[in-house]
């Protein structure tokens, strides 16, 4: 008899005990929030991933220098996935097992995004502004996902319509790396050239590191395109850019989204950018430096690093700054459920980024705008809004 008390006590302890450590939220002690980033710091999206992450590690040190977040220091933990998946994986697994981060901010890269949705989903990870505007960061489960801005399938949408219209463009066609980035731009770009009674030309995929596009411009030129949308990585963009001007072909108009939305590809010497287009989610952040936020943040930014601001910066700030308001919703009893709620209790306009952002139950896209820009004298100009 005693030994079957002894037995039943230890089991009840043991229930007990396994049931306080379930309760525990993963990366949030009394002093600390642990962060994780798996982000692209060497590879084709370098320009994008580098500044955003100074970008978030400037707002997280502005918060942490004020006492942090209802007495919670913020450590911000990123590696570097050089936009491959392998390594992509290899963060994930780092951040979510050995780390052990409460979440994740500005992950970069659709594939890599949608290969660690394995493993933040069975634990219920949020997953907060993505560096990635496809339609797949907010896959089903999506309530532990949340995004700041316009999808690149409604930006093709919203650019296409426009350009068809201002160019008077009837071939639309597009180059694209075939991964889940460069279809979602691909198969929108079909759509609305249907849905406008506009002919889809022609199509060419494209590996990541590639850089002839002779071949590729020649085909197109031969189908007649006379409006190219883009999915490929910063440095093809601007080849391909380059390289259509070098074979004469004036006529025909590229436009990217917001992947390719940043200002090296516009301040590239000779302009050899300058009529590119871009549909993003946002507006550029020098177009606005005479505002309060946006120069006091480009000079801020010129004093932490030693270098300029830019858009992608912008937006590491803006997310950072997402994530910190809804900490500070959620109160000081930190669960991922607390949090969740938090994000879709938030609804404020961004003086950096121009936006109104309102999260819900229902909507986990804060911004739905979709901003028009083309490259003029090595600078973005804005053209239109939607």
């Amino acid at each position: 008899m005693r030994k079957l008390t002894t037995t039943l006590m230890a089991s009840v302890f043991a229930v007990g005990f396994g049931a306080a450590v379930s309760a525990e939220t993963q990366g949030v002690t009394d002093t600390e929030i642990l962060v994780g980033s798996v982000n692209d710091l060497s590879g084709i999206f370098a320009a994008v991933g580098v500044p955003a992450v100074n970008g978030a590690n400037m707002r997280f040190d502005e918060v942490n220098a004020a006492g942090g977040v209802h007495g919670r220091m913020i450590r911000f933990i990123v590696e570097d996935n050089g936009y491959q998946i392998p390594r992509a994986m290899q963060g994930y697994n780092k951040l979510l097992n050995s780390d052990k981060v409460f979440a994740m901010l500005l992950s970069l890269g659709t594939p890599m995004n949608i290969a660690g949705f394995k493993l933040l989903d069975p634990k219920g990870i949020p997953n907060i502004s993505p560096l990635s505007a496809a339609r797949e960061m907010l896959s089903e489960p999506m309530h532990n996902k949340f995004i700041g801005f316009s999808s690149y399938y409604d930006q093709v949408q919203v650019g296409v319509t426009y350009l068809a219209a201002e160019k008077g463009a009837k071939e639309i066609c597009s180059m694209y790396i075939p991964s889940d980035f460069g279809k979602e731009i691909a198969e929108s770009t079909k759509d609305i050239s249907a849905t406008l009674g506009l002919t889809f030309a022609e199509e060419t995929t494209h590996k990541p590191d590639e850089l002839d596009f002779v071949g590729s411009l020649q085909k197109l030129n031969a189908a007649g395109c006379d409006l190219v949308t883009l999915a490929v990585g910063v440095r093809q963009g601007i080849t391909i850019v380059g390289t259509a001007k070098k074979l004469g072909l004036a006529d025909m108009t590229f436009m990217n989204t917001s992947a390719g939305f940043l200002e090296p590809v516009a301040m590239v010497p000779g302009g050899v950018t300058d009529g590119l287009y871009a549909s993003a989610g946002w507006q550029d952040l020098y177009s606005r430096a005479g505002e309060a936020a946006p120069g006091k943040f480009i000079a801020d930014y010129k004093a932490k690093y030693d270098q300029p601001a830019s858009m992608f910066a912008m937006l590491g700030y803006s997310g950072a700054d997402t994530f910190i308001r809804a900490l500070e919703a959620a109160g000081p009893d930190l669960t991922h459920e607390s949090f969740i709620a938090a994000m879709e209790s938030l609804s404020y306009h961004d003086d950096l980024t121009g936006a109104d952002m309102a999260f819900s139950h229902d909507n986990h896209q804060g911004a739905k705008d979709v901003v028009i820009s083309v490259v003029e004298g090595g600078a973005w100009k804005t053209v239109a809004k939607q």
